[in-house]
């Protein structure tokens, strides 16, 4: 699963989800990319579930890319421990996501098995999704 080999803060603050995505919102190295229409964080757990579903689909043929990395720590408490006694140790890797993200690009396949395959992954999203080409 993906994750920082080192960060320079253990415990990121939560941030919001405001507005949408200013960079990364446009496919640059493949030909289709899966495009993200809701503002969500992606564990690291959800995106490669996503890249093994779309790896599978295509019977490894074509070159894919994943467009966001998991580098924000979310940390949880300890089952039944009482409040206060400060922050938890960090649990899980989230990558923020903001409308109009790209998540994956596909290349090296048709575009009939390229939708089939970006819309078979986009299941194993928590968010709506769009299949978009280089040229929109």
């Amino acid at each position: 699963m993906l994750s920082p080999k080192r960060t320079k803060y253990r415990k990121p603050h939560r941030g919001r989800l405001r507005g949408t995505a200013t960079r990364g919102n446009t496919v640059v190295f493949g030909d289709y990319g899966l495009q993200a229409l809701e503002p969500t964080w992606l564990t690291a757990r959800q995106i490669e579930a996503t890249r093994r579903s779309i790896t599978r689909f295509v019977k490894r043929t074509g070159k894919l890319w994943i467009r966001v990395f998991p580098d924000k720590s979310i940390t949880a408490r300890a089952a039944e421990s009482r409040m206060g006694s400060g922050k938890g140790a960090p649990d899980y890797w989230v990558a923020v996501i903001k409308p109009g993200h790209v998540l994956f690009e596909i290349n090296g396949v048709s575009q009939s098995t390229a939708y089939s395959a970006l819309k078979n992954a986009s299941y194993k999203l928590p968010i709506k999704t769009k299949f978009i080409g280089r040229d929109n």
